[in-house]
């Protein structure tokens, strides 16, 4: 199984999601990717991955969806409806494996939103794991 999230820098919702899954779930192949990288990795990403002993999991800097053969995965979640927009617009036959998370950007929202943000993504990959 192999399991690709994507939000819009790869620089927090979903290196964040691709962490916590690689610690819950070892066994599947895990990845993550933005649809427009520009910034690096996110110290709240890394602040709240340490406090779950999920660092380690942690990709070093944010990579391009473009650069994923998006056909390769099982499942494809994105944390927007932008997103699935992308993905689409670059692989037409892959729309029976997007799922859609509705998290929004905390770059974009009030300080103190990471936080809030950190723990939907917290509970959405629990539920994740759970199922898989």
């Amino acid at each position: 199984m192999k399991v690709l999230f994507v939000c819009s820098g790869n620089a927090y919702r979903s290196p964040v999601a691709e962490a916590l899954l690689k610690k819950l779930k070892p066994d599947l192949k895990v990845d993550s990717a933005g649809t427009n990288p520009m910034i690096p990795i996110s110290n709240a990403a890394k602040e709240f991955l340490a406090r779950e002993n999920a660092l380690t999991f942690l990709k070093h800097a944010p990579e391009e969806v473009n650069r994923k053969n998006l056909r390769e995965y099982d499942l494809i979640i994105v944390m927007e409806p932008r997103h699935k927009h992308i993905v689409l617009s670059k692989c037409p036959d892959c729309a029976n494996k997007i799922v859609v998370w509705n998290i929004e950007d905390p770059y974009f929202l009030p300080y103190g939103y990471a936080e809030k943000v950190f723990r939907q993504i917290k509970e959405k990959v629990a539920e994740l794991a759970h199922m898989l």
